[in-house]
């Protein structure tokens, strides 16, 4: 057994606070990771808070994980011990169903969809009389503790050119916006808008222009524009889409849009903004969102869709992407004992971009 430390909240009206437990030693098939960081995402606050009602307790957040291998089970081939690898949203799937054979690990239709790193099977699990489920288990904890054990298939390599605590926020924030740009096929010269400006849309808008593409940030924040002009895009505020002209100077202009916003909003103030046969999609929002306004979108053959994290080999494809393009998110490192006032900062929109852990201040702040 591992004995290991991680940050749990017990409740939905508690803060995360320490925690001891024990990881089980890598199975054959797995790789043992010593964590030195994990991204604070801001899934991490809806889940702690049970906003999605699917909550499992004690959770111990955190699927932006970075570390060095420290053990491997004796069949492993992909990973070594030293190695530094990263584990994003999943540790597990079916691998039986269509989706995953087609390595869409992040769609699998099994019976309890894909086993998340932490909070257990992403869709609640039809129990069998003994409790049991299809993984085994009806929790998982993540990486906001000082190790983990993940299936090697499930395991990234981080690039050598790529720094770790960079590293952290691609395997969920980058993925999150990359696969949609991926499917979507955004290219050079194409005219592309990301609506919100936090950490989904700081490298939505840095994977697209690294793409080609000529990006315009919609944002309520007029604090942002030095921002966006240092990235090379544009920045049309929100409220000013309610004004005729700058809506006229932007209708029926867009490409592609994407919405990094991860709560309810309003998103018919853009849809007359794509051009015909273009696409609006939602990333980071698991909510109901405000009704559409289905006259603006039939008559230009709009689409409005959204998007799931991405599969294994798409977060191995952006992590090579930002190492060969020299990108990644902005960060501010914080120590694991301020995980709570990160947690406020971030839903009072104090915080820019992402917050990652240096999980080396858990250990020096508790005996293992």
């Amino acid at each position: 057994m591992i004995k290991s430390i991680g940050y749990t909240a017990k409740h939905s009206f508690n803060g995360l606070k320490p925690h001891e437990f024990e990881r089980e030693d890598p199975k054959e098939n797995e790789v043992a990771i010593d964590i030195l960081f994990c991204g604070v995402c801001h899934s991490d606050i809806h889940q702690v808070k049970n906003n999605w009602s699917n909550t499992v307790y004690p959770c111990m957040p955190g699927h932006e994980v970075v570390g060095r291998v420290m053990s491997v089970g004796a069949s492993v081939t992909r990973h070594k011990i030293g190695d530094m690898v990263g584990v994003g949203c999943m540790i597990d799937s079916c691998r039986n169903c269509e989706p995953c054979r087609s390595g869409e690990e992040n769609y699998c239709e099994g019976p309890n969809s894909w086993l998340a790193t932490y909070n257990g099977p992403i869709v609640p699990a039809k129990k069998s009389p003994d409790k049991s489920n299809h993984y085994g288990k009806d929790n998982t904890f993540g990486g906001y503790s000082t190790s983990l054990v993940v299936p090697e298939d499930f395991v990234l390599k981080i690039p050598s050119n790529l720094k770790p605590e960079v590293a952290a926020p691609i395997l969920c924030a980058g993925v999150t916006t990359y696969s949609p740009l991926r499917h979507w096929g955004v290219k050079k010269g194409d005219k592309v808008g990301i609506i919100g400006f936090g950490g989904l849309g700081d490298i939505a808008a840095k994977l697209a222009i690294a793409m080609g593409a000529q990006v315009i940030l919609f944002t309520s924040s007029e604090q942002k524009t030095t921002e966006a002009a240092r990235l090379g895009a544009a920045v049309v505020l929100n409220e000013d889409l309610e004004e005729e002209e700058t809506l006229r100077a932007h209708k029926a202009s867009l490409d592609f849009m994407l919405s990094t916003i991860p709560e309810k909003t309003d998103l018919n103030p853009f849809i007359p903004l794509l051009k015909r046969n273009a696409s609006l999609v939602v990333v980071g929002a698991l909510e109901p969102l405000s009704s559409m306004d289905n006259m603006e979108i039939p008559g230009h053959r709009r689409s409005v869709g959204g998007f799931l994290i991405g599969s294994i080999a798409e977060t191995q494809e952006v992590l090579d992407f930002c190492a060969e393009h020299n990108i990644g998110p902005d960060i501010q490192i914080i120590d694991m004992k301020d995980i709570n006032d990160a947690y406020d900062k971030v839903e009072n929109k104090e915080v820019r971009f992402r917050y990652v852990i240096d999980i080396s201040s858990l250990k020096n702040s508790l005996a293992v």
